[in-house]
């Protein structure tokens, strides 16, 4: 599970994202709401984690946001302000749960879960990606184009995954860099290339045409095939 977490005060943020982590989620985190929701437009996630007062965009106006770009992804509010009027207008404005400060770690993941499940429940491909000739099982864990089965290493599956929630849109190398290393400001934009190659020799061993298509000085777009 992907989450993204927006808080201020780095200390917290920081014990979230270790409890997460422990839980095997993969989390981003951001100290603002404008860098928050810039991350939020770039990627892909199951759930965010918004706290209330934060530098340049607050948490209102991040749900804001993401709603009105219409992410599929649950919204999780995290505040000291407790009063009903308070929760009422997290509500409104596009949170989908809300959780006190201070708060306990158990509470916050199991929290996290319950709004993966009704985002996944809502979606009717959250268990399965389908693009063209090409199946991703996200509950099971396997791919396959058409009745081959697909070897995929941890990293060609982030970048299959990616392509496929994105289908005939084009991503640019900071893009995938961004949703398939995290932000490891370590890796080179080489790598896209390198891992692009990589994918393109597992997914055309059937002899197919190519799907993964490359916009030159751009990026790549996923193009469905005959299934």
């Amino acid at each position: 599970m992907r989450v993204l977490l927006i808080e201020d005060d780095r200390k917290l943020a920081r014990l979230i994202q270790k409890m997460l982590e422990t839980e095997n989620m993969s989390v981003d985190v951001a100290h603002d709401g404008d860098t928050g929701v810039d991350l939020a437009l770039r990627g892909t996630y199951e759930v965010a984690i918004v706290d209330w007062m934060l530098p340049g965009r607050d948490g209102l106006a991040v749900c804001e946001a993401l709603r009105s770009a219409r992410l599929t992804l649950g919204i999780l509010m995290l505040t000291a302000r407790t009063q009903v009027e308070d929760r009422v207008a997290g509500l409104y404005h596009g949170a989908d749960d809300y959780l006190g400060k201070p708060f306990a770690f158990d509470e916050l993941i199991a929290r996290v879960y319950a709004l993966a499940r009704r985002v996944n429940q809502a979606s009717a491909s959250a268990q399965e990606l389908r693009v063209g000739s090409l199946v991703m099982d996200l509950k099971s864990h396997t791919a396959r184009r058409g009745e081959q089965p697909l070897d995929l290493s941890k990293t060609e599956w982030n970048l299959l995954e990616y392509f496929m929630r994105h289908p005939g849109q084009v991503l640019t190398r900071q893009n995938i860099l961004d949703y398939v290393w995290s932000y490891d400001s370590q890796v080179q934009a080489t790598m896209v290339d390198v891992y692009v190659s990589y994918l393109r020799g597992k997914v055309n061993q059937s002899g197919r045409k190519d799907p993964i298509q490359t916009k030159r000085g751009v990026g790549y777009f996923l193009k469905a095939d005959d299934a």
